[in-house]
């Protein structure tokens, strides 16, 4: 079921008005959610519900094991249980058809003809999603950070939480599942906020996403066909599509949780505005990054060995990062690069004695050149092949004079409205990491609040794009 959809549009109202109903009685609450959480996710395909009940299962009776458990082999023991059960079930509908094919393709070097197969292997939705959520739940109580559960109806409904499960913000429990064991009223302003932070995110993605995807899409699927300064609005269009449509999903997730009373964590925070790679790993996706630097990161080292070590450890999350992405080479090129550029940023660091504050030109540049390069390695996110991927960086500064904006899939005004839409966007971004747009909107007079929500709603109605099959689907889910 998707956010966008007409689907969502009847399913969440009536949930709501079921949850208001039991609000204040936890057990039947909990049932709604783990009930409405598996409708959700079982409108997809309900086969793949079992994986979700079986990995919930598997991490509930571990996490007890290893709590109980003093000998501390046993629990190592357990927690293997625990990784090989969720990084397996990962790694097989992930990953198989890549190790198949790179097998293959190794023989190949080396002069042996091996017909290439694949399996047909359906990726279930989110996957990469709950079980990263469920593992650093298993992981915690390991390291004695985190007592585990015995209720588990909260503990089923920690994990299947619709709002967040396909797609995000990766929630900790030591966060999320002591929300599922409190009283939720209803409150007003939370209410309002979630309600405009939902709408926030339906036009992010329906109206700038979406209509930037249009011209995106035409580029990437047929690169050839383009040169220069076509290929370089469309890299730049695809950073800011990728943006609206994932942040557009944390916004969406954040708000409805906001409604029922649940609280998640920030996912984003003006990533283009960032004057260097680390801080947009800060800003960017930042549950996913948080994760990887406590349990991958932090357990081998860190910054806590040798300089060589610690850029070796920076470098080696960032290839693992992108190959928690997708399955392809693209993907462990596109972390590469962010890592490359993390460890010279860390080496600049290091060698650096004092850290003067930056003049204001100085920091503008840094922003620039911090965002041409994010720019540049979403060209390997995006590209089908790595000859698409090698063909278009090839071809950016290739320029022609018959250059013609219908050529990109977009009307003249379409253009200029996804132009217009991401000057906002960012003027947006710099006001609310400052003042906190929501909090300034929700304190004006009733009047001009109103006339807000009905701008933003009749935006969506009016801009939105809506293909021929409908709603589409947001970037993220296919990871």
């Amino acid at each position: 079921m998707l956010f966008n959809s007409l689907d969502f549009a009847v399913f969440f109202p009536i949930f709501f008005l079921l949850y208001l109903l039991v609000a204040k009685k936890l057990v039947l609450r909990n049932i709604l959610i783990l009930s409405g959480s598996y409708l959700f996710y079982g409108w997809w395909d309900w086969r793949f519900l079992s994986l979700i009940i079986f990995s919930s299962f598997v991490d509930y009776l571990v996490g007890l094991k290893v709590y109980k458990t003093s000998n501390k082999k046993l629990k190592k023991r357990w927690l293997f249980v625990s990784l090989i059960s969720n990084l397996g079930l990962l790694f097989y509908f992930k990953y198989t058809n890549f190790f198949i094919e790179s097998f293959v393709n190794s023989f190949t070097l080396f002069g042996a003809n091996i017909e290439s197969f694949s399996l047909n292997i359906i990726l279930p939705v989110g996957i990469s999603f709950y079980t990263f959520q469920t593992l650093s739940y298993t992981i915690d109580i390991y390291r004695g950070s985190l007592k585990p559960t015995k209720n588990i109806l909260a503990f089923f409904s920690f994990v299947a939480f619709f709002p967040q499960l396909v797609a995000g913000p990766i929630e900790r429990a030591s966060h999320l599942l002591p929300q599922f064991f409190k009283i939720h009223e209803f409150n007003y302003r939370l209410f309002k906020s979630g309600l405009l932070l939902i709408a926030f995110g339906l036009f992010k993605k329906m109206v700038i996403a979406d209509r930037l995807a249009i011209l995106v899409n035409e580029i990437f699927n047929n690169p050839i066909d383009h040169m220069g300064l076509e290929l370089i609005i469309g890299s730049l269009f695809f950073a800011f599509q990728i943006y609206c449509d994932f942040s557009g999903y944390s916004d969406i997730a954040i708000g409805i949780s906001r409604t029922l009373g649940f609280d998640l964590m920030k996912n984003f925070d003006a990533p283009y505005l960032s004057s260097s790679i680390t801080s947009f790993w800060r800003r960017w996706h930042i549950s996913l990054s948080t994760w990887f630097r406590d349990y991958v990161y932090i357990p081998l080292g860190g910054s806590r060995v040798s300089n060589l070590l610690t850029y070796f450890n920076l470098f080696a999350v960032f290839v693992i990062s992108g190959l928690w992405h997708g399955a392809a080479m693209t993907f462990i090129i596109w972390g590469a690069i962010h890592g490359a550029f993390i460890v010279f940023e860390k080496r600049l660091t290091n060698n650096t004695n004092q850290r003067k504050e930056k003049p204001k030109y100085k920091i503008f540049l840094s922003t620039l050149f911090t965002f041409m390069i994010v720019c540049f390695a979403w060209i390997f996110f995006r590209a089908k092949s790595l000859n698409d991927a090698f063909y278009i960086v090839s071809h950016l500064v290739d320029f022609k004079s018959n250059f013609e904006i219908t050529n990109l899939g977009l009307e003249i005004h379409e253009f200029k409205l996804a132009l217009a839409s991401i000057i906002l966007l960012l003027i947006f971004d710099a006001i609310h990491r400052k003042y906190n747009m929501i909090k300034i909107i929700n304190k004006l007079h009733f009047t001009i609040r109103s006339l807000i929500y009905v701008s933003i709603i009749l935006s969506i109605l009016v801009f939105g794009v809506y293909g021929e099959e409908g709603v589409s689907e947001f970037i993220y889910f296919q990871f």
